[in-house]
């Protein structure tokens, strides 16, 4: 049995999605299973991590982009 371990960005990606799900009181298991978890010798890392977009004072910190990438 191969054992992997998380990096430190996969582990930040289960993070934000995590922040994410609080953030809009929604479920966090859709995020987590829409991750693509690849083995590197750093551990796994998340191809395509969560994007976390919230407001402060009416203004947008942070916009999400539109995934160029068709698979």
């Amino acid at each position: 049995m191969q054992v992997f371990n998380l990096s430190d960005q996969a582990l930040g990606a289960v993070m934000m999605a995590l922040q994410k799900s609080l953030m809009e009181q929604s479920d966090i298991v859709p995020v987590l299973k829409e991750m693509n978890f690849v083995p590197t010798d750093s551990g796994l890392v998340v191809n395509n991590p969560p994007l976390v977009k919230y407001e402060a004072d009416g203004m947008a910190l942070y916009d999400e982009v539109e995934d160029s990438d068709s698979e």
